[in-house]
């Protein structure tokens, strides 16, 4: 029987898989949510006015953070939105600002970030090689997440442990 060690039977990432009950419960907190709670203060460093959002990407392994990133203007323009028109404030999306740091060169990178990515985000996130992204939220438009399932890239709603272990 295959257990989930975090008890999300949609996340079959290879290393929240075990194949024996008799493997004691652990009571620590899972790798999986530490990277989503560190995406969740990055966003707090975020200057757009609509919507916050972070971005950590790791290895496979869970071992090495590649990149992080959140929303806001490029670096030396204003800390602000651009406008205020809807998809149009001129913010750079936490992904792409994550994934600019993060190596193309390596494969099968995880992704955590706090909402589900655009259509675009998605795109760069397939082309950079990523195999699992983990989302805490929803976007409003669920095109991204589409666009990643057509790709064979894994998107897991992320969200059991949201306000536990604080």
């Amino acid at each position: 029987m295959i257990l989930h060690l975090d008890g999300v039977s949609e996340n079959n990432h290879p290393l929240n898989l075990r194949r024996s009950e008799d493997e004691p419960e652990g009571m620590r907190i899972p790798l999986f949510e530490v990277y989503m709670r560190m995406a969740e203060e990055l966003a707090k460093r975020s200057s757009c006015a609509r919507a916050r959002v972070g971005t950590v990407i790791t290895d496979a392994a869970l071992s090495n953070v590649l990149g992080v990133g959140y929303n806001g203007n490029a670096a030396g323009l204003p800390n602000r939105c651009d406008s205020d028109e809807a998809g149009r404030c001129g913010c750079i999306h936490s992904e792409m600002n994550a994934l600019v740091k993060a190596s193309g060169l390596i494969r099968d990178k995880v992704v955590f970030v706090t909402m589900s990515p655009c259509v675009m985000c998605a795109k760069l996130i397939i082309q950079s090689g990523v195999s699992y992204v983990f989302y805490r939220e929803a976007y409003r438009d669920p095109a991204g997440l589409e666009t990643l399932a057509r790709a064979g890239v894994t998107a897991i709603l992320y969200n059991r442990w949201a306000h536990t272990w604080r």
